[in-house]
């Protein structure tokens, strides 16, 4: 019994170790909020990203206050105010890449991110379109448009501002990834 779990840990660990692993330190986010009263956007370029090509499985990461805005004052109440950054600092997406992609064949692909999103502290699952793009030097961009509701995530607007907030905020990523 003993051996048996020995060699299928073993097994396990021989697999995931020769899987190749996509990696991203610069990962870009945008996210745009439009209302008739102020349009909002902020981004980044510090989001960390993880795909597996074997598994198809990935992650992706963002630091929460690493998102700039053009008014300082936006900033901080994104961070203190709705965001909590303090109290969460991270925004999260872990899941599935679903449908034809070939890693290791230049092109483009249309695929589908089936995962969790923990914003605030809330996980929401999601399904939310890409592109991957694979070069013929190996580099793999995948980029992706989608909204997030605020409301999804428990991120309460005050009644005083809620005109100055969309209800639906479009949020853009690109992230390019290489072997590890």
């Amino acid at each position: 019994m003993k051996k048996t779990l020995f060699l299928s840990i073993a097994l396990l660990a021989t697999l995931s170790a020769s899987a190749q692993k996509l990696v991203s330190r610069d990962t870009y986010v945008h996210f745009f909020s439009e209302t008739p009263v102020e349009d909002i956007e902020a981004s980044l370029k510090d989001g960390v990203g993880l795909i597996n090509t074997e598994t198809k499985e990935f992650v992706f990461q963002v630091n929460i206050q690493s998102f700039t805005f053009e008014k300082a004052l936006m900033q901080e109440h994104f961070n203190e105010n709705y965001m909590e950054s303090t109290k969460y600092p991270k925004g999260l997406f872990k899941g599935k890449i679903t449908g034809d992609v070939a890693f290791s064949k230049a092109g483009t692909y249309t695929v589908k991110l089936v995962g969790t999103m923990n914003i605030h502290g809330k996980d929401r699952p999601m399904t939310i379109p890409a592109t991957i793009t694979v070069s013929k030097e190996g580099l793999v961009v995948l980029e992706s448009t989608f909204i997030i509701k605020p409301t999804d995530h428990d991120v309460e607007i005050p009644s005083l501002v809620v005109t100055k907030i969309a209800k639906e905020i479009e949020v853009k990523v690109k992230s390019t990834l290489r072997a590890n």
